[in-house]
């Protein structure tokens, strides 16, 4: 069933002859913004090492099941491989004896605590930013120094933004944002709040993390629904980032130690920590370089110093027959890819930790904090260059508008490469070549005309209140007037079942794809229409959003309905009145 909207609220009408004008004066204070200077030419990759002294080179072979499913037959010799570190972490769920992780209420009380011992100067505030579909309270601490942090003074300086436990049966990802807070409030960390404000949200699905479970209540994946959203979970999480606009975002989790890997490829997962930064269709060029050199390299480096083994995050598909590897997605659904297309730098952090319940739990967490610390060092270092990299980039994205090519759809480059699994039983290096999808190079399927705006029909508010939530700006038609657009035509139809990395997602049921071509038109437009101008910082968003051939288009999801009611303008919509949404 469709959600009930309140009636739009506005503020003023504008002409829209005077939109790019309003663009320009939105952009005056950047239109002089230079880019920050870069040590060193781009690079397409960044060199992963391998550690490991015992490794035997394997052909591929045959899935062989070695019934290794979890802790209690998990092999000394491959236990070995990972002491504790030096430091010992204690949080609620890190507690000797402790069966069960730290719960909702232990978090809030936590942080609340932490808060309450704060380091003089330091301003903390503990609050829910929203509810789970089971009414559990989503705790987030606001952490700054000088003032309080609010959505009114949150762009004085860069807000760092960490979220845990997106999926419920990652416990390492909220318990290491527990110590991250602790560091920060009242330990030594707490020097980088000079320079950022952070924002910590240990546990975004509360429901799924009591039940310990990836998926939130409704079984709908968190981390695939930041476009969407269609989970009170994710919306949260949207209006936190609408509201605060962080320039870093880090979403920590962890991953299958054995499993699907332990069946198709003869090995256990040898890897302490991964990593990926948002990879998907129109991330700004700056974006990426940012993330790239000034966070991913020295994350690698930072695990190197530490003696924990990293690689870049990838996975495989539940298919035994797919003897191949693929690095997370390229759609923009997940919290990583749409926090990208936001402009923020998009960090992903992975740990090794699904399947072995409580094993290794104090070097799983260390591997996260080591990630958090170099995350928060870099952007307290780089704090003036990363708001020079947003202004860039938000003036760039709006002045696009009308102009050049875009990339609707991608698909990632096949390649082989090299990674190291652990042989179950002795705990030695297996280092198979086995088919690589990469993420870090991005092949386009379907490229458009980038378009001055998009047209939808009064009945789409749906549309327009999730589009809201993300940040984006929406226009009402209010005097009717005349636009050359282009109108979807559609060629072909099915119902289908949305893919992902690891496979199909069945428990989301059916979408619609279509495969369209674009018809020119003149077409009269009614009072009440609503007019999305790409001339915005989230211009890349809205086509992510709006561009109805794709897996995650709102119309393949029924949130758009009606084809019909969705044109692209392709000239700037002169001859119209708009009033502006609150």
């Amino acid at each position: 069933m469709t959600k009930r909207l309140h009636a739009p609220h506005w503020k003023r009408r504008l002409r829209a002859a005077a939109l790019p004008a309003l663009a320009a004066t939105l952009l005056a204070a950047c239109s002089t913004t230079p880019l920050p200077p870069w040590e060193g030419p781009a690079q397409n990759a960044v060199v992963v090492r391998s550690q490991g002294a015992i490794t035997h080179r394997l052909p591929p072979g045959p899935a062989v099941g070695l019934g290794v499913t979890g802790a209690a037959d998990y092999s000394p010799a491959v236990a070995a491989r990972f002491p504790d570190p030096g430091v010992h972490y204690a949080t609620p769920g890190l507690q000797p004896g402790r069966q069960a992780f730290s719960s909702n209420e232990e978090v809030r009380a936590f942080l609340q605590d932490a808060a309450n011992r704060a380091s003089a100067g330091v301003q903390a505030r503990v609050q829910a930013i929203g509810r789970s579909q089971m009414g559990a309270e989503m705790h987030a601490v606001f952490i700054a120094k000088g003032a309080a942090l609010t959505p009114e003074n949150a762009q004085s300086k860069p807000t760092v933004l960490f979220i845990g436990q997106q999926h419920g049966n990652e416990p390492a990802a909220g318990e290491a944002l527990l110590v991250v807070a602790q560091q920060l409030l009242s330990g030594a960390w707490s020097k980088a709040l000079e320079q950022v404000n952070v924002i910590i949200v240990p546990h975004a699905n509360p429901d799924g993390t009591a039940a310990n479970q990836r998926e939130l209540a409704n079984r709908i994946d968190l981390n695939r629904d930041h476009l969407l959203l269609r989970t009170p979970e994710a919306r949260a999480l949207a209006l936190l980032v609408r509201d605060y606009q962080p320039l870093v975002v880090v979403d920590n989790h962890e991953y299958t130690v054995g499993g699907r890997f332990q069946q198709k490829f003869q090995g256990l997962q040898a890897y302490d920590g991964m990593l990926q930064y948002a990879m998907t269709p129109n991330v700004a060029e700056f974006v990426t370089r940012a993330a790239r050199e000034w966070f991913a390299q020295p994350i690698f480096q930072a695990w190197e110093a530490q003696n924990l083994r990293a690689q870049w995050y990838f996975t495989t598909s539940a298919d035994m027959q797919d003897m191949g590897l693929r690095m997370g997605g390229i759609r923009p659904d997940t919290g990583r890819n749409v926090n990208g297309l936001k402009n923020a730098v998009s960090l992903l952090i992975e740990t090794r930790g699904i399947g072995i319940g409580r094993t290794h739990i104090q070097r799983r967490v260390h591997t996260h904090v080591i990630a958090a610390h170099k995350v928060l060092e870099q952007a307290a270092a780089r704090a003036g260059h990363l708001k020079q990299v947003q202004d860039f980039v938000a003036r760039d994205a709006a002045s696009q508008a009308c102009q050049g090519r875009m990339v609707i759809d991608a698909a990632q480059q096949p390649e082989q490469r090299e990674i190291a699994l652990l042989d179950p039983r002795t705990g030695v290096d297996v280092v198979r070549t086995l088919p690589w999808q990469s993420s870090l190079v991005i092949r386009p399927t379907l490229e458009r005309n980038r378009p001055c705006g998009y047209l939808l029909g009064e009945m789409e508010r749906d549309a327009v209140e999730r589009l809201h939530m993300l940040g984006v700006t929406v226009l009402r038609v209010a005097e009717p007037g005349s636009l050359q657009v282009e109108a979807y035509q559609e060629t072909a139809r099915e119902t289908a079942t949305r893919q992902d990395v690891r496979g199909a997602m069945s428990a989301e049921g059916e979408i619609l794809r279509i495969r369209a071509q674009l018809r020119p038109q003149r077409v009269e437009v009614p009072a009440g229409a609503y007019y999305v101008p790409m001339g915005q910082p989230l211009a890349h968003l809205i086509a992510a959003a709006l561009e109805p051939d794709t897996q995650n288009s709102y119309f393949a999801h029924r949130i758009q309905r009606d084809l019909g009611s969705l044109v692209r303008v392709t000239e700037q919509p002169t001859a119209l009145v708009f009033e502006e949404m609150d």
